[in-house]
């Protein structure tokens, strides 16, 4: 009981350095003659399938890969996939496949509450904004679609559907204001406007909420959203990317090195800095973007460290946060670290910026990457040195254990089913955007779930794969050959 309530002591200690290391973000903004500053970046949280970002570089549209930080302007579009944003406090946004999005204001005011506007130009849109805490600056948020422009409450949750001149915004939780010919009118919690979108009209507004194959997809990320039980004494404005860390780490004492974050499926001889993709960005330069699915905070504050029988680990607090230009976060190459004896071989940034027809994201592997994965319809595998890669978020349960296994053996495995979406079709026959949000779960499946995969038709290209960085897309690859992305699609019934 005791190393008990010492351990739950470090770790809110360690919380409350990375608390006062990701508040710097704000104190550290550059802020313009406004007042507002535009040094913002939002997270890229989720890639499946085919997914674009257009990242106002002067290159269009180029293949996304998780983890790329969005900054104003940018625009984020989706084929046969899925994407979802993340924003400071941990609102989020998701996109169904075939549609784009804007963000054409990412600011943060003189009080430090974030101004944000969404812009959606086609296609499906979901929007989760989290209730504030405490009683700091309210944070502002507008979604604008044709020539509509609505500002959401903190604590609304909706569904925006755009379909030739209409929009039909769905409330699932919260309500949403709308300012009308004869004043305001007000959409509850449970009912559906919809909108002609370049008329000034007030919407018609219907007593219920009609289901899509995508709507399991986005409950299932709101909840993950809202059970990071690890980090729950962590309510600061700057919380994006944690619920990743507490579903795909913990925080461990690890001896005469302190308290520090370490990946599960990560050996002692797993490095953070061996694969990764630099991002061009123009203003800024390079960004080091890491292809983990946690990866996020451990890679824009705080320090790694590497500790004797222990391995690298990630420890909040001393420097602030790095934002865009994150280079000073990597470590210096050569020598050791403190508290032991591993050696840095860090990515060297690129020594200039990509020539006018080059990528502008360039892949690093210094050695092969290791890759949790479906084997079989039934089963699934843990792969030592993963370090998350390849598990798909929440719904193979609690992964300490499955983590220690595969270190000590080198794999590890357990029953999976896959659960699809339901979509109202014979046998449950989905398309190839459909496929994109079938889940994975462990164990057998329930002997009423008819929506769960047969023996033998299930794959990781069905599944949609999980999301990934460095190796993918518009790369070019150096510091040795670049491993085999995840299956990100194909092989569905039509």
């Amino acid at each position: 009981m005791r190393k008990t309530l010492l351990f739950k002591a470090i770790t809110l200690s360690s919380l409350l350095l990375l608390a006062t290391a990701m508040l710097a973000q704000a104190n550290d903004a550059m802020k313009t003659d406004s007042g507002s500053s535009k040094v913002r970046i939002v997270r890229l949280s989720q890639v499946k399938g085919a997914v674009e970002i257009d990242r106002s570089n002067g290159r269009g549209f180029e293949r996304a890969i998780a983890n790329l930080p969005i900054v104003e302007q940018n625009q984020l579009r989706t084929g046969v996939g899925v994407a979802e944003v993340e924003f400071e406090d941990n609102s989020s946004l998701r996109l169904a496949p075939n549609s784009l999005v804007e963000f054409p204001v990412l600011e943060r005011n003189a009080s430090g509450a974030t101004m944000s506007s969404v812009h959606v130009v086609k296609g499906t849109a979901y929007i989760s904004l989290v209730k504030p805490q405490g009683k700091g600056p309210a944070n502002d948020f507008a979604v604008a679609f044709g020539a509509r422009k609505l500002s959401l409450d903190p604590a609304t949750h909706v569904r925006l559907e755009l379909d030739g001149s209409q929009a039909r915004l769905a409330v699932m939780d919260g309500a949403v204001h709308v300012d009308g010919a004869n004043g305001a009118v007000s959409i509850p919690k449970k009912k559906t406007a919809t909108f002609q979108m370049f008329d000034p009209a007030e919407p018609t507004i219907a007593k219920d909420i009609a289901s899509t194959p995508f709507d399991e997809w986005d409950h299932n990320a709101v909840s993950y959203h809202s059970n990071a039980a690890s980090f729950s004494a962590f309510n600061s404005p700057y919380s994006y990317g944690l619920s990743d860390m507490s579903y795909y780490g913990s925080f461990v004492n690890a001896g005469g090195c302190g308290s520090m974050w370490r990946p599960y499926f990560a050996s002692a001889a797993w490095d953070p800095y061996a694969n990764g993709t630099w991002a061009w960005y123009s203003g800024a330069g390079y960004s080091w973007v890491s292809p983990y699915p946690w990866a996020w905070t451990p890679y824009h504050s705080g320090s790694w460290a590497y500790c004797d029988n222990v391995g690298w680990g990630w420890m909040p607090g001393g420097g602030g946060w790095y934002g865009l230009n994150n280079v000073a976060a990597i470590p210096s190459s050569g020598g050791t670290t403190a508290g032991g004896s591993g050696v840095i071989h860090a990515p060297h940034v690129p020594g200039r910026p990509p020539l006018p027809h080059a990528p502008s994201m360039v892949a690093v592997n210094t050695k092969p990457i290791s890759q949790s994965e479906i084997a079989s319809p039934t089963s699934f595998v843990f792969r030592k040195d993963s370090a998350g890669l390849g598990v798909p978020r929440a719904t193979l349960g609690h992964l300490g254990k499955f983590s220690s296994e595969s270190i000590s053996h080198g794999t590890a495995k357990t029953m999976i089913y896959a659960s699809a979406p339901q979509t109202g079709r014979p046998n449950g026959a989905m398309t190839a955007s459909e496929s994109m949000v079938v889940s994975v779960h462990r164990g057998s499946p329930p002997s009423s779930n008819s929506t769960s995969s047969s023996q033998g038709s299930f794959s990781s290209s069905s599944y949609g794969g999980a999301s990934s960085g460095g190796g993918m897309g518009n790369t070019r690859s150096t510091s040795g050959p670049a491993p085999s992305a995840p299956s990100t699609g194909g092989g569905v019934r039509k």
